[in-house]
């Protein structure tokens, strides 16, 4: 079983291109479920021995071990990616993950701030300082584009272009879009810019070179992002559930209260598919109602 999901694991880097961070979900998905069999059965099985029950027990172990019902719909998925590889490769003949039923999803509205919130948290940092001038362009930029914190740091110079007002982003799946870029985001952008130290390694690739950087001059990690972000929230004094994504929900939830179509908004963040954008209008709904009985003749006494 562990050669075959290191054999999946090479084919999805070499063959599918996923990203480091798919391949580190598939790893620890397939590699748990190894565990948990070299554990309750004491072997490691070939991936033909497994069966559909073998799978509903590991699923029933999740739950009872209290995993998200979006972690065990994540799991099974990795689970029938991995047999659908395994039976091209003739490594199994059936895929025992296939009439696996995921949990019944739990809509959970995702955290947002009110444009009042977000004006507090982008006014944070010191405009006095180069590492304040460049954590207030990246909370603009984060916000202006919808920005996942992976797209943030990927950021290169030759992705900015300032005449169109636009941002090249690369998300997930290593899918390329174009995003618009407000004023706001393009001159805390330009005034860090004026002021950042560079690496000499960076430097010299030119417009390949990460926009924004750490006090060394190196491209800066995810972590260290969301570090900043927490040091900002308290000062601003805001619900401790904020995070980088917040910024991102907040950017399609504002933008939908202000008359954007759902569409538009999908195409802005990225998502392949429109129900994963459709939780936004729960979101709104409140702010429609609000609309309604300000426009409508009959809809108050």
């Amino acid at each position: 079983m562990r050669s075959a999901i290191a054999q999946f694991l090479r084919y999805l880097a070499t063959e599918r291109n996923a990203s480091a961070l798919t391949i580190k979900a598939y790893r620890e998905d397939l590699f748990g479920l190894v565990e948990w069999l070299e554990n309750s059965q004491g072997s490691s099985p070939r991936p033909d021995d497994l069966t559909p029950q073998d799978l509903r027990a590991f699923q029933a172990a999740l739950q009872q071990a209290g995993y998200a019902r979006s972690t065990v719909s994540r799991k099974l998925a990795s689970l029938r990616s991995f047999y659908r590889f395994a039976m091209r490769q003739g490594l199994a003949r059936d895929n025992p993950a296939k009439p696996l039923r995921n949990p019944r999803r739990q809509r959970k509205l995702p955290h947002v701030l009110t444009s009042d919130e977000v004006g507090r948290l982008l006014l944070a940092p010191p405009a006095n300082s180069v590492a304040g001038l460049r954590d207030r362009a990246i909370l603009e930029t984060m916000y202006s584009a919808g920005l996942r914190v992976s797209e943030l740091v990927a950021l290169r110079d030759g992705d900015l272009d300032f005449d169109e007002q636009v941002v090249r982003i690369r998300g997930k799946g290593r899918k390329e879009r174009i995003s618009p870029l407000g004023s706001y985001a393009i001159k805390a952008i330009d005034r860090y810019a004026r002021k950042r130290i560079r690496d000499p390694k960076t430097e010299s690739l030119g417009r390949d070179a990460p926009v924004f950087v750490n006090r060394f001059g190196r491209i800066l990690t995810t972590r260290s992002v969301g570090r900043m972000l927490e040091k900002y929230i308290a000062q601003a004094d805001l619900d401790a559930r904020t995070s980088p994504h917040t910024l991102r929900h907040s950017f399609a939830t504002h933008l939908l209260d202000r008359g954007a179509d759902i569409r538009s908004v999908q195409e802005l963040l990225g998502h392949k598919s429109l129900a994963t954008t459709q939780i936004y209008t729960h979101v709104s709904a409140a702010n429609l109602r609000q609309v309604y009985e300000r426009a409508h003749p009959r809809a108050t006494w």
